[in-house]
C-alpha cells in the first residue's frame, strides 16, 4: 500500500501547552485511519493541521508526493484537495439538498455539475429528497447529505471529524456501513476521529491511539486489540483486570489464580510483570472462601453482567448461560481461558 499521507514530527501548541507532539503517522491508498483518544490528546488539532486550518509549529506534512506544511511551505486549505465533513455536518440551510452537494463544484460547467450532484445523490440513495431542504431531513439523511458534498468534487482525502455523535444509536451502525462502503466504493482515504472505541472498530482499517499528543500506537483493530504495547492502548481498548504475575517460560504465567497459559510465546527478558485480563477471559467460579466479591447483577437479555470486585480493583464480567447464579455479596474465585496475554513488565 502506497502512502497518501505522511505527518512527520508534528508539533502545535496552545500557550505553553503541547497539545500536539512530535507526533508521526503514515495513511495508505483508499485507507480508513481513526484517530482514537480521549478528549484533549490532540485528535481535532491534528485533523486541523493535515487540513491546513492550522499551521503546526513544527514538522512536515505530505500529500502524496506533494510537501504541503514545512518549516518553508504551507499550503493553504483550498488547495490541499481535501474534503472535510463535520461533527454538524454544517450544512446550508438556505440550499437543498442538490445545491448543498454543488456548492463545491462551482469550477465545473452546469452540466458537469447536474451529472454530478446527479451521480452522488444515487451513491447516497437520496435522489428523491434532492429539492428538500436540512431541516426537512432526518441526521441521517443530513449525514449522508454531508459524505456526498464532501465527495462531489473528489478529493484525495477525506477528514471526518466525530461524524456519528449525533446519530441515534439504533441505526448508527448501520448508517457506519453504508457511509464506509461509500467511501470505499469511491476509492479515496480517509481519516476518522472519535473517542468511541466502537465507532473505530466499526468504520476503520486502522487505528492509531493517541496519548498526551503522541500516537502509543498504529494497527489494525485486532493488533491493538490483542497486542497492545503499552497499558495506556490497553486500556483504552476495552476494561480488563491487572493480575500480579511471574513469567515461568515464554508461554506460563504464575497468578494468585493458577497458572496462565498463552497461546503465543512472550518474549523478553524480564520475568516480574502483571497480566492484562479482559472480561471475556474469565470464568466465575463459586468459592466461599474466595478473593472476588459480587457487588451487582444485571439481567441484558442473553446473559448475565457481573460487577464483581477482585483484591482492589473492579470489573464487569458477562455470564451465558450460567448453570448457577450468583448473589450480591457471594464470595467467587475465577478461572482465566488459555489466550494471547498481555505481560506488562513496567
Amino acid at each position: 500500500m502506497s502512502a497518501q499521507l505522511h505527518l512527520e514530527n508534528i508539533s502545535f501548541n496552545y500557550g505553553e501547552r503541547a497539545v500536539v507532539n512530535e507526533l508521526s503517522l503514515h495513511l495508505g491508498d483508499n485507507e480508513i485511519l481513526c484517530l482514537l483518544g480521549a478528549s484533549g490528546c490532540g485528535k481535532t488539532t491534528t485533523l486541523k493541521a493535515i487540513a491546513g486550518l492550522l499551521r503546526p509549529h513544527s514538522g512536515v506534512i505530505r500529500l502524496g508526493n506533494k510537501t504541503v506544511c514545512d518549516s518553508n511551505n504551507f499550503v493553504a486549505p483550498q488547495h490541499r484537495n481535501i474534503g472535510m465533513m463535520f461533527q454538524d455536518y454544517a450544512l446550508f440551510p438556505h440550499l437543498n439538498v442538490a445545491q448543498n452537494i454543488a456548492f463545491g463544484l462551482q469550477g465545473m460547467s452546469k452540466q458537469a455539475q447536474s451529472e454530478r450532484v446527479k451521480e452522488m445523490l444515487a451513491l447516497v440513495h437520496l435522489e428523491e429528497f434532492a429539492g428538500r431542504y436540512p431541516h426537512q431531513l432526518s441526521g441521517g439523511q443530513q449525514q449522508r447529505v454531508a459524505i456526498a458534498r464532501a465527495l462531489a468534487y473528489k478529493p484525495s482525502l477525506l477528514l471526518l471529524d466525530e461524524p456519528f455523535s449525533n446519530i441515534d444509536h439504533q441505526v448508527r451502525y448501520q448508517l457506519i456501513a453504508d457511509i464506509r462502503h461509500i467511501i470505499k466504493d469511491q476509492q479515496v482515504s480517509a481519516i476518522f476521529v472519535t473517542h468511541s472505541k466502537e465507532e473505530a472498530f466499526a468504520f476503520a482499517d486502522t487505528l492509531a491511539v493517541m496519548h498526551k499528543g503522541q500516537i502509543a500506537q498504529q494497527g489494525t483493530p485486532q493488533e491493538l486489540f490483542h497486542h497492545p504495547r503499552s497499558r495506556v492502548v490497553a486500556e483504552f481498548l476495552g476494561e480488563g483486570l491487572y493480575l500480579d504475575a511471574q513469567k515461568q517460560d515464554d508461554y506460563h504465567f504464575e497468578t494468585p489464580f493458577g497458572v496462565v497459559k498463552s497461546q503465543l510465546a512472550i518474549a523478553g527478558e524480564q520475568s516480574t510483570g502483571q497480566l492484562y485480563v479482559r472480561p471475556h477471559e474469565l470464568r466465575l467460579v463459586a468459592d466461599d472462601n474466595g478473593p472476588v466479591t459480587v457487588i451487582s447483577k444485571r439481567f441484558v437479555g442473553t446473559e448475565y453482567v457481573y460487577r464483581v470486585r477482585v483484591f482492589d480493583q473492579e470489573i464487569e464480567v458477562p455470564v451465558s448461560q450460567p448453570e448457577q447464579e450468583f448473589l450480591p455479596t457471594q464470595r467467587l474465585s475465577i478461572t482465566i481461558t488459555s489466550h494471547s496475554v498481555n505481560f506488562f513488565t513496567n
